[in-house]
């Protein structure tokens, strides 16, 4: 299943943050930071990574419904790939 750029606009949003995160990670790794802090971090860039996973499912689950209402053949094959990618995360 293919997304329009503007479909996961938001996805890249919390991408882009989420590599502001891991940057920031990287230099508290380099100068000595708290190992509680490093973590805490990592934690919170992990959480981002993962809800952009989720929207990214979530848009497709939209698109295979508007699919399956207008009966393209695909909608089955698009929902089952869907639901792997969804365990995959889980």
């Amino acid at each position: 299943m293919k997304f329009e750029a503007d479909e996961l606009s938001d996805v890249v949003k919390r991408l882009r943050r989420a590599q502001g995160q891991i940057g920031g990670i990287i230099q508290m790794i380099e100068s000595g930071r708290d190992c509680q802090d490093v973590i805490t971090q990592l934690a919170a860039a992990s959480r981002a990574l993962d809800r952009a996973g989720f929207k990214i499912i979530s848009t497709g689950m939209d698109k295979c419904l508007v699919d399956e209402r207008a009966g393209a053949p695909e909608a089955e094959a698009n929902r089952a790939q869907l639901e792997k990618l969804f365990l995959s995360l889980a």
